[in-house]
């Protein structure tokens, strides 16, 4: 029956490791995420291994000559029990598979930095010292508040950083 398992591999070894199972006929699978990379006083998103060190490989125990993947370049070992893959329970890979964007990168629920409807206070940028309502959070890290402008209330894009609890 084909299961899937967790395979340990070296450090920043994931992409090597998924390549060398790939080559030996294994269905690898290795799920990236978009990573938020400063440097140099630029921000940046990179793809990044969700799991560093560990990537997946979709296998028949029974059918497969699996003992291969411990002496693959790239992998440290297989999750195992003893002598025994420990398999992952059913729906784990498909389910991180069922949030990949249009460029196959996993697509992270955010955890609100503050509830909708909350009183926030802009600290930086234009809006600066104005006050609004939280409303959600975008997919490009941002936040999107409520301010009240010209007597009526506009939909603001701010960074999440530019924007702090009012008191």
């Amino acid at each position: 029956m084909m299961r899937w398992y967790a395979v340990h591999t070296q450090p920043k070894g994931e992409r090597l490791a998924q390549d060398n199972l790939t080559r030996q006929g294994f269905d690898a699978y290795l799920p990236l995420y978009s990573k938020k990379r400063r440097h140099a006083r630029k921000t940046d998103f990179v793809p990044a291994p969700l799991f560093p060190r560990y990537l997946f490989v979709n296998m028949d125990t029974e059918a497969t000559r699996w003992r291969s993947i411990r002496s693959t370049y790239g992998v440290v070992h297989l999750v195992c029990q003893g002598e025994t893959p420990v398999a992952l329970p059913e729906g784990v890979v498909e389910a991180i598979r069922a949030r990949h964007d249009e460029g196959g990168l996993v697509q992270l629920s955010l955890a609100l930095p503050f509830k909708p409807g909350e009183k926030v206070e802009v600290l930086d940028g234009p809006f600066k010292e104005l006050t609004g309502i939280f409303q959600s959070i975008s997919d490009d890290q941002r936040v999107i508040v409520l301010l009240e402008m010209l007597g009526r209330p506009v939909k603001v894009r701010l960074p999440i950083d530019a924007v702090g609890s009012a008191a």
